[in-house]
């Protein structure tokens, strides 16, 4: 674990950082434990410069954390500085929202003895910290999914400790970026107990058991997340579990795009489903492009310019071989380009099939390869387009691409996407997730397994708070945010009216 004492020489598999044995685990859920009160009574403004003391630190680390994340991941150095800034960035974002104070819901209605039809009492709501969190780290995104990233941000965000279950891709870095985090935190007037880092499969799974913990959060596999899932709710005590588990991300162009600008379409799907060699959550998996479009060697040369690229482990790309093979196995599957694995990598593969054929037997298509595999999809009129997007179950991001001309009749199209996904991106492509207040990082199951929350922007602070009412309570009892007097300025609804006023 991150500043604990050394651990014992098993390991879990593909990590080269021991496993935390259930002696330190049980140590460290008890700092947890200890911190949630101090922790929770610390002001926003109090709690957004412990983040912000985390952001500099974490830059002021980039230099020596880089490098390791580069040996751990070979992902490319570029992209992993810009990653560090992401992270930071994303807590500045956290540690402003906090400042601003919306994020408490504060609502109080004062008592009204005329109400009809019974009198109302003095009634305050606001939203409190759920206690310890679990953090499942990422492996695609080894900052900003990871020990830095926006689960472990909105959580102390929220006021919640965050104890975190490194991922075995990336150990080393994992315990490093966490002892950065812990010391600056502690520095900073954090109580001892807020953050943590632990290492193995079983100090996740006992972790998740514990009831020390009151809320989970998870970004990997269906079936991993699945598993997770059903501990967290088989618990005496059940706690809330937010997995985002996989998505295809499917894209449906009108042919009037393909008309005005089919070439640059095609050319941004392929930059779009290679980008990170395809290890992106949000990679689009399906193409539909209308029969006749002309795009296919277009596409095809778009692919095989696109060079081999490293993956994030062998693991990683072993599966994505096994799938790439079953997809290319398929009889309704043709290859228009088979990605040769290399020295330097695993080059794109591109698929294609008809969406008559895809919506013959939809289940083994319909599947995520993660990596840099995608599959082309021929439809036959709008009737067709419909049809597979109905096929398709919950995803983070569902694309459209479209012309001025097509607006009358996209809503039928644009309603079952909606149903079936967080985030619809027009003209656009959705490989690339803005840390923004208004982002939307969520989707229908099995893109999530809580659909109404996010797991970026500002929001995703929602996940580690409940709320509480208080009725009826004397002013010295209440917290700061419900009295009259309003001594944080925060913005309040009172009585139907938003407002920083006191009362």
């Amino acid at each position: 674990m991150a500043g604990g004492r050394p651990r014992p020489a098993r390991r879990e598999e593909g990590s080269a950082v021991n496993d935390t044995t259930p002696e330190e685990l049980n140590a460290v859920l008890a700092a947890a434990a200890r911190a949630a009160a101090p922790l929770a009574a610390l002001r926003p403004t109090e709690r957004a410069a412990l983040l912000r003391a985390a952001a500099d630190a974490l830059d002021a680390a980039a230099g020596e954390l880089v490098p390791i994340a580069v040996a751990e991941s070979a992902l490319p150095e570029a992209r992993l500085t810009g990653e560090v800034a992401r992270s930071s960035g994303q807590l500045r974002l956290f540690a402003d929202a906090l400042d601003e104070g919306s994020y408490l819901e504060v609502i109080i209605d004062t008592a009204d003895p005329d109400a009809a039809p019974v009198p109302r009492p003095d009634l305050r709501r606001m939203l409190v910290p759920l206690g310890p969190v679990l953090v499942f780290a990422a492996s695609n995104f080894p900052f900003a999914f990871s020990v830095p990233g926006g689960d472990t941000a909105s959580a102390l965000a929220a006021g919640s400790p965050v104890v975190l279950k490194a991922h075995p891709g990336h150990p080393e870095l994992s315990q490093r970026t966490g002892e950065v985090l812990a010391d600056a935190l502690r520095a900073a007037g954090a109580p001892d107990g807020t953050f943590a880092v632990v290492h193995g499969m079983d100090a996740g799974t006992s972790a998740i058991t514990d009831p020390r913990i009151k809320a989970a959060a998870f970004t990997g596999s269906v079936r991993g997340g699945r598993a997770l899932l059903d501990i967290a709710s088989a618990r005496p005590e059940p706690i809330p579990f937010y997995g985002e588990l996989g998505s295809l991300n499917p894209v449906f162009v009108t042919p009037a795009a393909v008309a005005a600008r089919g070439e640059a379409i095609a050319d941004g799907y392929v930059a779009s489903f290679t980008l990170g060699t395809g290890q992106f959550c949000t990679k689009p998996g399906l193409l539909f492009l209308p029969e006749g479009h002309g795009l296919e060697e277009r596409l095809v040369s778009a692919v095989r310019s696109t060079g081999a690229a490293g993956m994030l482990n062998d693991r990683i790309r072993t599966a994505h071989a096994e799938e790439r093979d079953r997809l290319e196995g398929l009889g309704p599957v043709r290859t228009l380009v088979h990605g040769d694995e290399v020295e330097a990598g695993v080059a794109p593969t591109l698929l294609a099939t008809t969406a008559k054929e895809l919506l013959a037997d939809p289940d083994p298509l319909l599947q995520e390869c993660f990596g840099p595999t995608s599959i082309v999809v021929s439809y036959n009129g709008p009737d067709e387009l419909h049809a597979a997007a109905e096929a398709f179950a919950g995803n983070l991001t569902a694309t459209v691409h479209a012309e001025d001309a097509d607006a009358p009749t996209l809503p039928p199209l644009l309603d079952l996407l909606r149903e079936r996904t967080g985030r619809l991106v027009y003209n656009g492509w959705p490989t690339g997730v803005a840390v923004a207040a208004a982002m939307h990082h969520g989707g229908p199951y099995p893109a999530t397994t809580a659909s109404v929350h996010t797991s970026v922007g500002t929001t995703a602070v929602r996940r580690f708070l409940r709320p509480v009412c208080y009725q009826n309570t004397p002013q010295a009892l209440l917290p700061e945010a419900l009295r009259d007097d309003n001594p944080l300025g925060l913005p309040r609804r009172i009585n139907g009216t938003v407002t920083t006023d006191a009362l």
